[in-house]
């Protein structure tokens, strides 16, 4: 999914990929996030890739992150 000669950096594309899961209704509201793990094999990318991802999701506002329970989506 990631793709490996687009000079867009790896979180970037992970974290546009996810976007489009949450505003297509795929993940929903107050839905958790897939874990890093799960990220990680899913896209091939690597955890701090995984990290990026989620930060830039919170920066946007599209996912939230408590600690000790998970990242969730945002509520609209």
């Amino acid at each position: 999914m990631v793709d490996e000669m687009s000079p867009v950096p790896f979180y970037v594309q992970l974290a546009d990929a996810l976007a489009k899961q949450i505003e297509s209704g795929k993940l929903k509201p107050r839905q958790p996030l897939p874990s890093e793990s799960t990220l990680q094999q899913e896209y091939g990318v690597a955890r701090g890739t995984v990290r990026s991802a989620v930060r830039l999701l919170r920066e946007r506002g599209l996912v939230v992150t408590f600690t000790g329970r998970g990242t969730f989506v945002s509520d609209k």
